[in-house]
């Protein structure tokens, strides 16, 4: 799923009651959030959202990311999610290098055990896919989508347009890579940079307040910024450099796409995405627990500035 603490999340298969213990949490902090050592304690933060894992899979789970870290030499590794397809279901987790926003790959699995590397996602593979994929996923790496192109007839001559062929492995890697880069979430603060530019996990942040936790401007968006420079010099005025690099969610637009709850007798902050249904980001006050994970059919909700 996404981050817990700083790293990623998704939903569990048992419900949190109000009261978390306090040796659980106390080991919680102490480990890498979303990694083998804190997926139980991540999990039942996003239960409230409908989404489960059974226990084989939380089982299979906590022992494969550990080996994943070892044999691909990852500084992390967390469960990011689950995408829903008609005959399989794909399993994804993320692997962290030393720069928490730049140094990533993502691999999938269908039984939390045997992983396979996403190809990169650039923009050529993103337009093809955006022209050949429609409609569910299958859950089959080689199932093949074609875009039959309509061919124009000018004056002259039929004008007849190039013909595209996408793999759902590639689909996958577009999609992930999409939901990534839209959706992803962190709190102010959790991260800084460097003076070398490395973004890394801010040993010093101790969790929102209660107050900040309820407002949208103080959780970012854990992708490279995209309106950061284009605001006016008055507005980044009051920024600070070392923690204010990434775009809020305040700025998103439409406004009215992320849903921001306070559950567990409002001990726990837990934010939804309606542009990419199924991402559930959450975040414990007064604690640097943090963390998000996706549970969908990886499909975009392109009927949502309707639905606002």
């Amino acid at each position: 799923m996404g981050y817990c603490g700083s790293s990623m999340l998704c939903g569990a298969p048992i419900f949190c009651p109000i009261g978390i213990s306090a040796m659980a949490t106390a080991v919680a902090w102490e480990k890498e959030p979303m990694d083998s050592n804190t997926l139980y304690y991540s999990l039942d933060l996003v239960s409230g959202s409908g989404h489960a894992l059974n226990g084989e899979q939380r089982a299979a789970l906590q022992t494969s990311l550990v080996l994943l870290k070892k044999n691909y030499k990852f500084n992390r590794v967390m469960f990011w999610g689950k995408i829903l397809g008609i005959k399989e279901d794909y399993f994804i987790a993320q692997g962290k290098g030393h720069d928490e926003l730049k140094d990533k790959q993502f691999l999938y699995s269908f039984n939390c055990m045997e992983w396979h590397l996403l190809p990169p996602a650039d923009d050529a593979m993103v337009g093809e896919v955006s022209r050949a994929a429609k409609g569910r996923f299958m859950g089959d790496p080689s199932h093949e989508y074609t875009d039959y192109p309509l061919k124009r007839e000018g004056d002259e001559a039929t004008e007849a347009v190039e013909l595209v062929k996408v793999t759902e492995e590639r689909r996958l890697a577009v999609t992930v890579h999409l939901i990534d880069e839209e959706v992803s979430v962190v709190p102010r603060g959790a991260f800084n940079r460097t003076h070398l530019g490395l973004m890394n996990n801010n040993r010093c942040f101790e969790g929102l307040s209660h107050a900040e936790a309820g407002k949208l401007e103080n959780f970012l968006h854990f992708a490279k910024p995209k309106k950061l420079k284009k605001k006016l010099i008055q507005e980044q005025a009051d920024l600070d450099p070392s923690i204010d690099f990434l775009d809020p969610l305040s700025d998103d637009v439409p406004k009215g796409q992320w849903s921001l709850q306070l559950e567990n007798a409002s001990s726990v902050c837990v934010l939804r995405s309606l542009l990419w249904m199924g991402l559930t980001f959450y975040h414990v006050p007064m604690t640097p627990q943090h963390g998000y994970v996706y549970f969908g059919y990886g499909c975009k909700n392109l009927d949502l500035p309707f639905m606002l």
